[in-house]
Order: C-alpha cells, then structure tokens, then sequence
C-alpha cells in the first residue's frame, strides 16, 4: 500500500514538476531507485537446495530434478496437482547441446557459455538495469521540452514507466523473500507488477491517439495534450487499481504460484486429453499473458503513432523516435520469450537488460535529435558549443519533409490506422480482445509442442531476433519506398 502510494504520489508530483519546469523530482527519484537492486525484478529461478528433490519426465523423455525452495512442496492449480517448475538450466542446456550437435565444432563452447545460473545472470543484468534509468531521464527531458510541442499526455505516459520500475522492486523482494524466486515465477505478484507496463503504453496510445485525430481534423487539441494533469490522473487511477490486485491476494495468504486474478480467465479444465503436456507450475496465467502480449501491441502502435506525428507536424525527426523504441520492444520480446520457455533459460535476463539499457539510450538520442530540430538549445553555454557539432545532419533531414510511404508491410502498428474511425472504448475493446485471444493460442498452443520444455537457447535467440528484424525491416522499407 505504501509503496503503490508513493508512486502515484511521484506521478503527480512528476507532472507538477513538468508545469513548473523543475527537475528536482527526477533526481531525487533517480537517488531513491539506486538505492535498490534493480534486477531483483527480472532474476531467473533461484537454485534451491533440498535433499527430497522431485523428479519429472520432459516430453523428451528426459528424467529432469526440479530445484525449488518455494513453500507449500506441491500446489494444486487448475485441478491439476504438479511439483515445483522452476528447473536447474544446466541439464536442460546439456539438452539443447545435444540438439545443436551438427553445428559447427565452435558452437558447443559457444552455447556452454549461455548456460549459466541464476547468480551469473543477475550479476550481468544488474549494471544493465541500473544504468538504464539515467539515460531514460534524459530521454523524458528532451521529450518534455516545449519546444517540441509533444502532447503532454504522452509525457505522463512515458513518465508512468518509472512507476512500473519503483513498484517493481517491492514485489521482486517479497517473491524472493517469501517463496525464494524471482518475481517472474509467482504469477499473483509478476502480473500485478506487470500491469504497471500495460498502464504506461495505454497512456501513450490513448493520448497519442486523441492528439492525432485531432491534428488530422484540424480540431483544437484536446486536454490530454495541452495538460498533464487528464492522464496524469488516469494513469494514477489505474496505478492504484493495479496496486489493489496485489494487496488483496497478500492479505488470503498466497502461495508461490497463486494464479494472478485468481486464474479467473484461464480454462477450468487442462488439454492433456488432447495430447497437451502437463503446464509447470510457473507458467503464465491468460490474464498475465494477455498483460505482456498488449503491452507488446501497445507499443508497436504508439510507434506507429510516432511515425504519423512526423508527417502531421512536418518534422522527420519523430521518425527517429520510433528507431530509436525499437531496442526497447526487443526488449519486451525477450521478456515474453523468457515466459514462453517457462523461465528456463537465464542468459535472456542480461540480454534484456541490455536491450533496455541500449533502447533507453537511443530512445534519448532520438528525443535530443526533436529537441535540437525544434530549436532547443542548453542554458549552459559549454553545453550548446558542445552539442553544436553533432547535428549538422538533422537540418537537412527536416527539409526533405514529409513524404508518402509505401503501406506494402503491414504489422500491429498500423492498428491506429485501421482502427482510426473508432472511439477510444471500441478502440480498447478490439485491442483487448485480439490481445486476449493471442494468449490463449500461446498459453495452451505451446503446451502441445516439446520445444518450451526443452529449454533451447538458440531457438529462444532466433524467438527473439527474427521478430526484432522483421520490425526493423518494416520501417526500413517505409524510410525508402516513395
């Protein structure tokens, strides 16, 4: 409650601070997060030790020793009684070695050194976690500068990410202290922690969108972007709604793997009589798949919505923002893929952590370029004559203008589009429910093939890096076609 009270009281404050163009807020709350170890929220599953250790048989036909130290030994879920899922990864990559054998004689020692335990990953994502925060201040200053003229409802959007962050932290330390796993194995604290992103990207999509429509019309803009304080209040609203679907479960004295929701959208009964193969325990409930996959969405379509406010407002720079986000939903690629192969496979905790250090970067890199093309220009005069130099190219890019680009590759981002003529609640409603019939496909879909249980690292790579090129491809070709 305390900590759910802070962030909306940051929230609010933070777009205070915007109004009255301080920054005080922003360094005190950067001190405080440093304060905390920020990669307690994406750690793999802590090793265990116990001398009664439960076995199960991988649909490979593997026998595998589960390593957990979360109490109750055994939870019933979905009428289906199992033992602990979290795996110690080292057999499971000895797997994925044996897969790989036809590889190159390199790609054996390559693949030992993607296999590592959870204290490994944590010490590698913990610099890339931390060092990520400075960058991303920086990436909201330039962003809320007015000469930009940013609708200010997509500045809180962005500034409800650090509420996402804050509130992490809280619920990474009551998993690892209660049950001995990372936030990401209890699915009642990861999905409640989680809706805090889903929160940040409905701002931005709800804001982008009204000032888009608008601007489209030529209508006066709405108050969502001439004020911070409609979906500052929102977002609080909702912050504090998520803060509730984790206070209510921790006072009926949870377990480790108490289903987030109560598991109420999940099927009551299992597919095994199909041919399915028994869930782990750690697996994801449909209302925290449906979580990441919108927030996925979300995210491509305020993206979108980035690349059409350039043409509107007549500055290719904002372009560059949407290059610049791309790291950042890899990011969020990587984090569902950790999810799909049920946690299994550390090394894609570091590599988040340094898809988010890196997007955080660029992401501030493309908000200085808008900045600088609007014609901020630094106080501190060492600063101006310093940065002077670095932008001769953003003058020539603005003149080329705004241009018709092909539409020949289609993906979620042109959501907005399609969806232009529906009102913000039929908009949500659709967004919702292809959101929602996604995570079933994925929650009971992966359960009939082997390859989650088998924990392959390169085939979690490849999860990861086709989407990722795909994407970049996608606004590749639309930089070029005419």
């Amino acid at each position: 409650f305390f900590a759910t009270f802070v962030a909306v009281v940051y929230l609010l404050s933070a777009s205070l601070a915007l109004e009255m163009k301080a920054s005080t807020y922003a360094f005190i709350f950067y001190l405080t997060l440093l304060s905390a170890p920020p990669s307690l929220a994406f750690a793999p599953p802590s090793v265990g030790v116990s001398n009664n250790r439960p076995q199960y048989v991988t649909p490979t036909g593997k026998l595998q020793t589960f390593h957990s130290e979360r109490r109750p030994a055994t939870v019933t879920r979905r009428n289906v009684r199992m033992n602990a899922a979290p795996l110690d990864p080292v057999p499971l990559m000895d797997q994925a070695t044996q897969l790989t054998s036809m590889l190159p004689t390199h790609a054996p020692s390559f693949l030992g050194s993607l296999s590592m335990d959870r204290e490994t990953a944590e010490a590698l994502a913990g610099p890339f976690f931390g060092g990520s925060l400075f960058p991303y201040l920086v990436f909201l200053y330039f962003l809320s500068r007015k000469e930009n003229e940013c609708p200010k409802g997509v500045t809180v959007g962005f500034i409800t990410l650090l509420a996402f962050v804050f509130l992490t932290i809280p619920g990474a330390i009551a998993a690892q202290v209660l049950y001995g796993v990372s936030l990401a194995d209890s699915d009642w604290l990861h999905g409640s922690a989680e809706s805090l992103l889903t929160i940040t990207n409905l701002v931005i999509v709800i804001a982008f969108r009204q000032a888009l429509s608008a601007k489209e019309k030529g209508l006066p803009m709405p108050a969502t972007a001439t004020s911070y304080a409609p979906m500052a209040w929102l977002a609080a609203s909702l912050i504090a709604v998520a803060g509730v679907t984790a206070a209510v479960p921790a006072l009926m004295n949870p377990e480790v793997h108490t289903p987030y929701l109560g598991g109420f959208m999940d099927l009551p009964f299992t597919l095994e009589s199909l041919g399915a193969f028994p869930e782990p325990d750690n697996a994801l409930t449909v209302a925290c798949w449906i979580i990441h996959v919108s927030s996925l969405v979300e995210f491509l379509v305020a993206m979108g919505f980035a690349w059409r406010w350039a043409d509107l407002v007549g500055n290719p720079t904002w372009k560059g923002l949407t290059w610049g986000l791309i790291p950042l939903h890899s990011s969020g690629i990587t984090a569902c893929t950790y999810h799909l192969f049920f946690n299994r496979i550390p090394v894609l905790v570091p590599l988040q952590a340094a898809l988010t250090c890196l997007g955080n970067t660029t992401a501030a890199y493309a908000a200085y370029r808008i900045a600088r093309s609007n014609g901020w220009k630094s106080d501190l005069p060492f600063v101006s004559t310093l940065l002077n130099g670095t932008d001769s190219g953003d003058t020539a890019v603005e003149a080329q203008g705004a241009r018709k680009e092909s539409q020949s590759l289609v993906g979620f981002e042109d959501l907005g589009d399609a969806l232009a003529g529906d009102t913000d609640y039929s908009f949500l409603f659709k967004l919702f429910a292809g959101c929602a019939a996604v995570s079933y496909a994925i929650k009971y879909g992966e359960t009939f093939f082997s390859f989650p249980y088998d924990a392959n690292v390169y085939l979690a790579l490849a999860v990861i890096g086709i989407p990722t090129m795909l994407n970049t491809y996608k606004w590749y070709k639309r930089s070029q076609d005419p």
